[in-house]
């Protein structure tokens, strides 16, 4: 595919591969974007921004529900991207679709929402003939920087919104899996986006992203993907509107009245989709000393029964990992974790980018399984005494993004909702579930600013305040 800059597409001399994470062929191959192509996106983002500036709150909602509804017919084509390109299991793309439709819709609303509010200034002293109110104003030019492993429904989540409040945007998809990102670029411009609001970049992180973070036409970056590349952002932004969606080790925590079947059902379902490779993945569960075993068993058998191969099969649960050096990296640290006491329970084998969904029992909390992000298809089991001992273990992190609680008691789990240290939690199922409505994103190391259409808004918008001198 070429790439967009201002809605023209182009193509460059030298190529990036874009590969199956399965078998290793190439899917297609996108341009490597170089300076001059940076500084021609800027530039048309600039007058972009004007434009968009000036369209009405109606004429945004229509553009963003007409491309709802583009993609919900075209969405067997979509899923199929996602999946040659990312390698999730068929049905994960196809649910991945459906979910950007949804959020492509919640932005669509979220266009005819914006408003400001009164001020009463004759509360304040000095304040008589004094009328104030508010006004929410587009930020000009957002970048969004997206990471692999949702290549579709996380552009979608900072485009959408960006759009919902009038910006121009450019896109920096990962040079792994921009094919989904480049298909919805040309969605929005089909749907009657202005051409120079948009624009979708292909080449290498490090290249790209600086040159356009550190750029002071921009003036909002939101960026989902590993906390060192967060932090370079952030040193890198400047005086701009930034948000962080960083890391995870998401825990869940099993009490000793918890539903054990539940518990081993929401264990399958939260550690292993996308190979284990969701930032809110289950990652650790601590469980009381008395069912830790009970724990094991039930959620073993579960996890035998997830399937991996082609995720273009119907049957595959579990496909490859995004490549093979990571399916490495996740044997490495599962090894690791066996040499310091760990025991493998089920799992742990390799074959290529396919690595087993894997249960690592008896893990101490410093082990990097543990401790570290993973992000693979191995979940570390760890036992607990007492509810303190449970809260310390979870909240030992760096990480704050989810975590999920199994009890039957309220004043446990508003215990734990008032005391785990992290911006989502899940009672009675684990961490990974979002609703693509709700407010999203994490405490520490896990970032900072929302997600979700309605929030993302305000992150995207810049508040003004007018005051009316009155004579009477």
């Amino acid at each position: 595919m070429k790439m967009c800059m201002g809605g023209q597409w182009i193509d460059t001399g030298e190529k990036i591969e874009v590969l199956n994470p399965y078998d290793n062929t190439v899917v297609d191959t996108v341009p490597h974007a170089r300076a001059g192509d940076i500084e021609a996106a800027l530039a048309a983002a600039v007058r972009g921004a004007k434009i968009m500036a000036k369209l009405t709150a109606w004429e945004r909602y229509q553009i963003l529900k007409k491309t709802a509804e583009k993609l919900e017919t075209r969405a067997e084509e979509f899923a199929r991207t996602i999946t040659l390109e990312e390698g999730k299991a068929i049905a994960e793309g196809r649910s991945e679709v459906g979910r950007a439709v949804e959020t492509l819709t919640l932005s669509a609303e979220e266009a005819r929402r914006i408003h400001g509010e009164t001020v009463p200034l004759d509360a304040s002293p000095g304040g008589a003939g004094k009328m104030g109110f508010t006004l929410r104003v587009p930020c000009g030019v957002v970048v969004a920087i997206s990471p692999f492993n949702f290549p579709l429904n996380l552009v979608v989540h900072k485009v959408g919104p960006a759009i919902a409040a009038g910006n121009a945007v450019i896109i920096k998809p990962p040079s792994n899996t921009p094919l989904s990102a480049l298909k919805l670029t040309e969605l929005l411009l089909e749907c009657g986006l202005p051409p120079e609001a948009i624009s979708c970049l292909t080449g290498p992180g490090g290249e790209l992203g600086d040159a356009l973070c550190r750029d002071q036409r921009v003036r909002k970056i939101t960026f989902t993907g590993s906390v060192p590349v967060g932090e370079r952002i952030c040193r890198t932004a400047g005086i701009k509107k930034v948000t962080m969606e960083l890391g995870s080790n998401s825990p869940i925590i099993v009490m000793p009245d918890a539903d054990l079947e539940k518990v081993a059902e929401a264990v399958a379902a939260t550690g292993y989709s996308n190979a284990g490779q969701v930032c809110i993945s289950t990652q650790r569960v601590i469980a009381q000393q008395a069912v830790y075993e009970d724990v094991l068993a039930a959620t073993k058998s579960k996890v035998e029964a997830l399937t991996t191969g082609n995720p273009l099969d119907e049957k595959t649960k579990v496909g490859p990992m995004i490549r093979e050096q990571e399916a490495i990296r996740v044997e490495q640290w599962v090894q690791e974790a066996v040499k310091g006491g760990g025991r493998v329970v089920t799992g742990g084998i390799r074959r290529g980018a396919i690595y087993t969904p894997t249960i690592v029992a008896d893990v101490k909390p410093e082990m990097r399984i543990s401790c570290e992000e993973l992000f693979g298809p191995a979940v570390a089991f760890t036992p607990f005494h007492d509810v303190h001992e449970a809260l310390a273990l979870a909240n030992d992190s760096r990480f704050g993004l989810a975590a999920g609680v199994f009890t039957e008691s309220l004043d446990t789990a508003m215990k734990f909702a008032r005391d785990l240290e992290t911006g989502n939690i899940h009672i009675n199922w684990g961490p990974q579930w979002r609703a693509d409505m709700m407010p999203y994103g994490g405490l520490k190391n896990s970032g900072f600013g929302k997600e979700g259409p309605r929030y993302a808004v305000e992150e995207m918008t810049e508040l003004k305040m007018v005051v009316f001198h009155l004579k009477y």
